[in-house]
């Protein structure tokens, strides 16, 4: 480097998606989600809830506040609690980095003071039963006693990798048991106007398996026209 970069940066003006999109989607199904966007849109499979047993909620939904910390570092985490409004989803991205925690108790119980929806990390946790006392539903790769570092440099408010999949701050996440899904700011709307749509085939088809339904119509097709055949 040239010269070395100030130790944590905040970006000044967040773009932010109206109350009305981030209502939107309460309570939607991940899966409805990745239906709506080619399938797709889901982070990597090892970030999943911190809790499973019931301890914490397996539904969180808001924008994303975006806090790009390096390896093994919890600076920009600190920044992202600094500058954090009600409803927000910290995304704390370490880089894949697993040898240590990325947020503990005491973060989870701050976050959820300062009224943030939930947090995502590709980093670890730790102080298992105190993240579930403080109630702040969470989703990460694993647990690790181990403690981070806070000396950056890091950002907050931009952009980051986190599970294979690029987030930018005000992105909508929605993370459920099956996983974490980031809908890019640029997709609210598109999304949105599918969801209703994607609400009425899942309960159809749901209704029709409930009666006894199981045959797969595609496959029927496709051995009448000729691109599918029994052999023996």
């Amino acid at each position: 480097m040239i010269e070395e970069p100030a130790k944590l940066q905040i970006r000044a003006t967040i773009k932010r998606p109206t109350q009305a999109q981030i209502d939107a989607f309460k309570n939607i199904p991940t899966g409805f989600l990745c239906d709506a966007m080619e399938g797709q849109g889901a982070l990597c499979t090892s970030i999943q809830p911190v809790c499973t047993d019931g301890g914490l909620p397996l539904h969180a939904h808001g924008p994303a506040l975006v806090a790009d910390n390096g390896p093994a570092e919890i600076l920009a985490t600190m920044g992202a609690l600094h500058i954090a409004q009600e409803g927000d989803i910290v995304v704390a991205a370490a880089h894949g980095h697993t040898d240590c925690a990325a947020a503990g108790d005491r973060f989870c119980g701050m976050m959820k003071n300062k009224g943030v929806a939930g947090f995502v990390t590709d980093g670890q946790m730790r102080d298992y039963s105190g993240i579930v006392t403080a109630g702040l539903p969470a989703w990460c790769a694993g647990l690790s006693p181990n403690s981070p570092y806070s000396n950056g440099p890091g950002k907050v408010g931009f952009g980051a990798v986190v599970g294979g999949r690029h987030i930018e701050t005000g992105d909508i996440i929605v993370a459920d048991r099956d996983g974490v899904v980031v809908v890019p700011f640029a997709m609210i709307d598109t999304v949105i106007a599918q969801l209703a749509t994607i609400q009425e085939l899942e309960n159809t088809l749901d209704a029709k398996v409930q009666d006894g339904f199981s045959e797969m119509a595609k496959v029927e097709a496709m051995l009448k026209d000729g691109t599918a055949k029994m052999v023996r």
